[in-house]
């Protein structure tokens, strides 16, 4: 397994988590944090490569993207240079849809990793960080439920101090694929 897929509902923190556990995994590099491209603007607490729809349709028909997915109205993508660090030996990590990992077959070579967060926290996070309409937030929250039994490999709770959950994040990732 050479691909781990942070996932979780939106606002459960999985950028914040996966930049604090990349600060406690400088020093490993077989272990690398994919940035993605997503068809938003950058926003604040979000951390990604902002394309148009056009730039990112482009990326596709190039090849330029090796794992895609849709959702609340955007499109992601990974650039398909992670691919090679793979074929390098190194572990890849990547905050990815829950819908898109469902898709996969599980033999496809990767690990899941789910972020929680407790469903009153969740909704105050995504009230606070004011992306979306109260709407929007209401469908974001109904969504989860159609995810209660995503296969993870490892479950972080966020629910707590962010310094926690970035070095459960961090141990997980050192326990199954750190070299010694």
């Amino acid at each position: 397994m050479s691909w781990v897929f942070v996932c979780g509902p939106s606002g459960s923190g999985k950028d914040s988590v996966m930049a604090c556990a990349r600060e406690l995994l400088i020093a490993h590099d077989n272990i690398v944090f994919a940035r993605r491209i997503v068809t938003r603007p950058v926003q604040p607490g979000s951390d990604h490569d902002p394309q148009t729809d056009l730039q990112f349709e482009q990326a596709l028909r190039d090849q330029a993207v090796c794992w895609h997915w849709q959702a609340h109205g955007f499109f992601y993508g990974i650039d398909s240079r992670y691919t090679q660090a793979v074929r390098d030996g190194q572990v890849v990590v990547v905050n990815a849809s829950r819908a898109h990992v469902e898709s996969l077959s599980p033999s496809a070579g990767f690990s899941v990793v789910e972020i929680s967060v407790e469903p009153a926290q969740l909704a105050l996070r995504l009230s606070q960080r004011g992306r979306d309409s109260e709407s929007s937030q209401a469908l974001r929250l109904a969504r989860n439920a159609s995810f209660s039994s995503i296969r993870a490999d490892c479950v972080v709770d966020n629910s707590k101090a962010l310094a926690d959950a970035g070095r459960a994040l961090a141990d997980y990732l050192l326990q199954v694929f750190g070299k010694a």
